[in-house]
């Protein structure tokens, strides 16, 4: 394969996170604070802390035995915040600051279920799944009140708006209501008419009538001057909250006479309005299609004029109060992300297809997010058009729609089809023009749906409904599940990949086969053009990616690397290297020229099914089973500026050090050796100052003037030299030098001063041993050179005389 001109010397090196989207909501309570501006929210062990504004995560909170939350309540007043774990301790927050300013137990013998603190925020109530109410004092920090009766679990609490009559109701298991008097500590009435749990406790503002709510399908409307119920509203559905709506008409509501109105949530999935003197119910809210639209919790925020909701599917919506028209919509907890999108023709916004029927996306800058109902089941894939303004979406529910963003990043389905005969799980669209797309399914056809001219009319507005769309082409494709398709740069060829371990390649529009890519020991998840080459990458679940020929359909290279299933892959770099993403979480990016895995980035911790790369090729998005959606920034050409700058402060550090050497400054050439972080160069500065005639007197001089920090440094590097018989002198001067001067105690508290002492201690030993053995072989040479006692030279002969 002939690697383009334009693009030696472009390889991406490395990726690094630029944003998180993060599961922050996985169900339990979620509260409002009094403006309206925080949103507090249970996950896990923490309780986060959103600004409702921008829909960022301003604080988590959690407490030190990090157990899972099992409640929590803000004041009235917005200033305390108190949470109960699984560990039976009651935190008291000063939340705006993250500090828990009070730690107490609860006393309680199993978790707290429950809390609720009274108009004046100064008292707190906690029920229990012991089955104890208690009340505690928060300003002076004891317990006031400890009430017993209440059978199996108390799973609501709720004083009494008067602070004046001092009562406290709570309900339990029995699903009956009971009315404390925290005055006598006594139970002062028992209200059974609910035939299952009671879910939630409303009062109206002059405190005289009391609204209950349950999941038999029923609110009572209750008269608390005599205990007495005053009607019973049947709502036909199973309540999980009600609420008071303020005493004003609201015409949209259809609150057009006076007296109380109240609101219900619950699993119809829609908001009613009810007047509570008749019982009618005079408004309902449209109803979202699909499942998990199910309301699990409604609260009103009556200073904001906020009602927030929750759905069983952990989406967070906030609506006017008087008009229940949709203010905000946060995405708590996505699941399993199945695939992501990068949107608008700056890549402004991501979709996400998560295991719902609504779709949901995200604008990068603000976090701001939208629910996109219209699939009724889980959404599987999705594709982008060129332009960015059009993508598409396919579903288990057999069908397939075609969504639109306008310029102000609102979102609404303009077209949607139905043909296939089991989930469609593939998808992608035309690449040249806006002109087709493509999609493949269980029932192994794939369908290739024109798009209608009055689709990309500019006229078209999203009042006018979505256009149906007309299949052009059906083909049976493979003989099992198609997981893949894709479509070439020029529009003309189409890829699809599927179980049965092969990947194909057809002519378009009629869908004409034109060869078979046989290879994969296991099924084909993903095919890919390459955009400048003849090239078919696909990844399949023997844990390998592979490129094909598309002239004679012959493999050319194959990457391996991932220990699973490879699920996606996609070409950067103009088609020279590759990205590739797979169950083990790991995403890794590829050299085609050399075969080689060039980068591994770890930040998931399950299957990654959802890989894009933006317009202009420099970031990447990954969406993975453990809820999480990363982008991540190609940094290749900072990192390596970075490494320039480096390169270049090196070398002027190591002339200035030259320079200090030369000059026997020892003491800024040892500093700024230690600074620069390299043992070798510290060693030469050591060895430079034994040099000197007067080399103990001036490494005493230098060593004891460095700072702690530096002499931390050079006693690590000291392990490193002592390891090395030709270096263990320059280590053992400098261990004299501290040894002898720095006072012992002073000595242990230098930072990981044991673990180096350990390190030490072996070699030192050693060396040790080996000077005694050299001065004992040293001493007894000298004895034998002393006790050596040569014979005498033989006199020489006097010369004769000449005869």
């Amino acid at each position: 394969m002939d690697e383009p001109a334009a693009a030696v010397g472009r390889f991406k090196a490395n990726y690094a996170v630029e944003r998180k989207l993060e599961p922050f909501y996985k169900g339990g309570k979620a509260q409002l604070d009094g403006t309206g501006q925080h949103l507090f929210c249970v996950c896990g062990s923490r309780v986060n802390i959103l600004d409702v504004a921008s829909g960022a995560v301003l604080r988590s909170l959690e407490q030190d035995d990090q157990e899972d939350i099992t409640a929590f309540d803000l004041s009235p007043d917005n200033e305390v915040l108190v949470t109960a774990s699984r560990a039976l301790l009651l935190a008291q927050w000063a939340w705006r600051e993250g500090t828990v300013t009070r730690l107490w137990k609860a006393i309680h013998t199993a978790p707290v279920a429950t809390m609720a603190f009274d108009p004046t925020s100064t008292l707190l109530a906690t029920g229990g799944c012991d089955g104890a109410v208690r009340v505690w004092d928060v300003v002076r920090h004891y317990g006031t009140h400890n009430l017993r009766g209440c059978p199996g679990v108390v799973h609501l609490v709720a004083f009494h708006p008067d602070p004046a009559r001092l009562l406290l109701f709570s309900s339990a298991a029995d699903a009956a209501i009971r009315v404390w008097s925290l005055q006598d500590r006594s139970c002062l009435a028992v209200l059974a008419a609910h035939y299952s749990s009671v879910t939630s406790l409303a009062f109206s503002k002059d405190g005289h009538t009391m609204l209950s709510s349950g999941r038999d399908k029923i609110c009572i409307i209750w008269d608390l001057r005599n205990y007495q119920v005053t009607r019973t509203v049947p709502v036909f559905e199973s309540v999980e909250a009600a609420v008071l709506l303020p005493e004003e008409p609201a015409p949209d509501l259809g609150v057009t006479s006076p007296g109380l109105h109240f609101l219900t949530a619950g699993d119809q999935g829609a908001l009613r309005v009810w007047e509570a003197a008749s019982g009618q119910c005079v408004h309902t809210q449209p109803r979202w299609p699909g499942p998990g639209r199910e309301l699990s919790h409604c609260s009103l925020a009556p200073a904001a004029g906020l009602l927030l909701t929750v759905t069983t599917d952990h989406n967070l919506l906030l609506y006017n109060v008087r008009s229940l028209q949709l203010q905000k919509q946060f995405a708590g907890y996505s699941e399993e992300v199945l695939d992501v999108r990068f949107l608008g023709p700056e890549d402004s916004h991501i979709v996400v297809a998560s295991n719902s029927s609504c779709l949901k996306v995200f604008e990068l800058q603000t976090s701001a997010c939208q629910l996109l109902p219209g699939h009724t089941d889980t959404v599987l894939a999705l594709d982008v058009f060129r332009k960015g303004w059009l993508f598409a979406s396919c579903a288990k529910d057999h069908s397939v729609r075609i969504w639109r963003m306008s310029k102000a990043g609102q979102v609404s389905c303009v077209a949607q089809g139905s043909g296939h005969t089991h989930s469609v799980g593939a998808i992608c669209c035309s690449r040249l023009k806006e002109s087709f797309l493509v999609t493949g399914s269980q029932d192994c056809t794939v369908k290739l749906w024109p798009l209608p001219g009055a689709l990309l009319a500019k006229g078209t507005s999203p009042g006018d409904g979505p256009t149906l769309l007309q299949v052009q082409t059906t083909q049976r494709c493979h003989d099992k599940d198609i997981n893949s398709v894709a479509v070439a740069p020029n529009d003309k060829l189409m890829a699809t990949g599927s179980q049965d371990r092969t990947a194909k390649l057809w002519a378009l529009p009629q869908c004409q086969l034109l060869g078979v890519f046989a290879g994969h020991r296991r099924g084909v998840w993903c095919v890919q053009f390459s955009p400048m080459d003849q090239v078919l990458a696909t990844a399949s679940a023997d844990g390998t990616v592979k490129l094909w020929s598309l002239q004679d359909f012959s493999c050319l290279k194959t990457f391996e690397g991932h220990d699973a299933s490879v699920l996606k892959v996609v070409f950067v770099s103009r088609g020279t290297q590759l990205l590739s993403s797979g169950s083990d979480g790991l995403v890794k990016l590829w050299t085609i020229k050399n075969n080689e895995c060039v980068r591994t980035l770890d930040a998931h911790e399950d299957k990654i099914w959802g890989l894009h790369c933006s317009r202009l090729d420099d970031r990447a998005l990954t969406g993975a089973s453990d809820s999480r959606v990363i982008v991540w920034k190609d940094v290749t050409e900072a990192e390596q500026a970075e490494a320039q700058v480096r390169h270049e402060e090196q070398v002027v550090r190591q002339q200035e050090l030259d320079n200090l050497l030369h000059e026997r400054r020892y003491l800024r050439a040892l500093g700024l050796a230690i600074s620069l972080d390299r043992p070798h160069t510290v060693l030469t500065v050591i060895q430079a100052i034994q040099k000197d005639p007067e080399a103990r007197e001036k490494l005493e001089a230098t060593v004891l003037r460095l700072r702690r920090d530096q002499k931390e440094a050079l006693l690590r590097f000291c392990v490193t030299w002592n390891t090395n018989s030709r270096h263990c002198h320059e280590a053992q001067a400098v261990l004299g030098v501290l040894l002898r001067h720095e006072d012992p105690q002073e000595l242990l508290a230098y930072e990981g001063v044991r673990a180096t002492l350990e390190a030490l201690l072996p070699y030192t030993e050693r060396h040790f041993q080996r000077l005694s053995r050299t001065l004992q072989a040293a001493t007894f040479l000298d004895f034998l050179w002393h006790n050596m006692k040569l014979s005498p030279l033989p006199a020489v002969p006097p010369a004769l005389p000449n005869t």
